[in-house]
């Protein structure tokens, strides 16, 4: 399934608007591969009661396919090859990955490192130092190469094994002032993208980075970060997900501390060495866990068809409010298959949208 015309297929199935991760895997699962699955979206839009959206077009897939390897990089594909393990377990997770460098790190415990862009130097020092400690014991290092704690903890781990996760096409330096770093981890760790090649990294795209570092790492250790920051973004996926969520504490003086003391008093674990993070991903053998089981799309359960009546009680419990999809199959009595089949063909006839944490709501006119 690794071929050229098979990745193709499967670029087209997701850069196709109304397409997104969850609707990507569920099609797979339904047909088997990305080509059944684009010759099945005309169908599925109009019993979803919309338009069909404009399929990739082949020469579009093929472009990309080139920028990318112009730029030096690979695929990473879903339940294939060296996709990231823990990543795969997530309900989200990219289909793709476009990535360059130093593919072993992957085979490695990870841990993320994150916070302020605007850090003070205090900060930066100790995650430069704790990045590069916890990379003498044989752990990756993940970020996402923004300014200030993100910047130290990939200095702090280049030597060891670092791992940048970036919010624009993999050809794209930002900030500028990190062209050098970009190409520094490239070179000697490893970076990975969602985007496109050429995509200039938007506000809306550092969420998606920010579920691909958490996803990615055994647990997130959070650097200085004032409430509402991208970070506790980032620690809040990463609970999601259930890995561990650690945090530095600071001085309450410092308004950059606060979103980690709150942290703190919501549960996380306190760090203040290298020694603390082993333990808080470590298993009671004492070996830091990794998880071993890959994304396999045979072993969920197929979408079951989807009878008339369904797709009408699905639609009425439906509204503007979104509503977890284990709601939707309890009150509707259907199979969990035929409710997945059902927001299915409403998300790409463009009349669903979905939001985190398995939930779902019906667009309104």
């Amino acid at each position: 399934m690794s071929d050229r015309g098979d990745l193709l297929d499967r670029l087209r199935l997701i850069r196709t608007p109304g397409i997104g991760p969850i609707a990507y895997r569920q099609m797979l699962l339904r047909f088997g591969n990305a080509e059944a699955a684009l010759a099945a979206i005309p169908d599925l839009a109009r019993r979803g009661g919309g338009r069909t959206p404009t399929i990739c077009s082949k020469d579009s897939a093929k472009r990309e396919i080139d920028s990318a390897e112009k730029a030096g990089a690979r695929y990473l594909v879903l339940g294939q090859g060296l996709y990231p393990r823990a990543l795969a377990e997530l309900e989200n997770a990219p289909p793709l990955l476009t990535a360059k460098g130093d593919f072993a790190l992957l085979d490695r415990p990870i841990v993320a490192i994150v916070g302020a862009r605007n850090a003070s130097a205090a900060a930066c020092r100790f995650a430069r130092g704790l990045a590069h400690d916890l990379g003498q014991e044989g752990i990756s290092i993940v970020s996402g190469l923004a300014r200030g704690i993100d910047s130290a903890a990939h200095d702090g781990s280049l030597e060891s094994g670092t791992i940048a996760v970036i919010a624009g096409g993999i050809d794209i330096a930002y900030p500028p002032e990190n062209e050098a770093r970009q190409q520094d981890i490239a070179a000697r760790g490893l970076l990975i993208a969602e985007m496109p090649p050429g995509t200039e990294p938007r506000a809306r795209h550092f969420p998606y980075r920010n579920r691909i570092i958490a996803g990615m790492a055994a647990g997130t250790v959070v650097v200085e970060a004032a409430p509402q920051s991208g970070s506790l973004i980032t620690a809040r996926l990463a609970a999601e997900a259930g890995r561990e969520v650690m945090a530095v504490p600071g001085s309450p003086l410092d308004p950059r501390a606060q979103g980690c003391n709150q942290l703190i008093r919501d549960g996380a674990t306190l760090i203040q060495t290298a020694a603390d993070v082993i333990e808080a991903i470590s298993n009671l053998n004492g070996k830091v866990a990794s998880p071993a089981r890959r994304y396999d799309p045979q072993a969920s359960q197929p979408l079951a068809d989807a009878e008339p009546d369904i797709r009408v009680r699905v639609e009425e419990l439906l509204g503007p409010s979104p509503v977890p999809v284990d709601e939707i199959v309890r009150l509707s009595g259907a199979e969990p298959g035929a409710v997945q089949l059902v927001l299915l063909e409403l998300d790409l006839a463009g009349r669903l949208d979905r939001h985190a944490g398995g939930r779902v709501s019906l667009q309104t006119a």
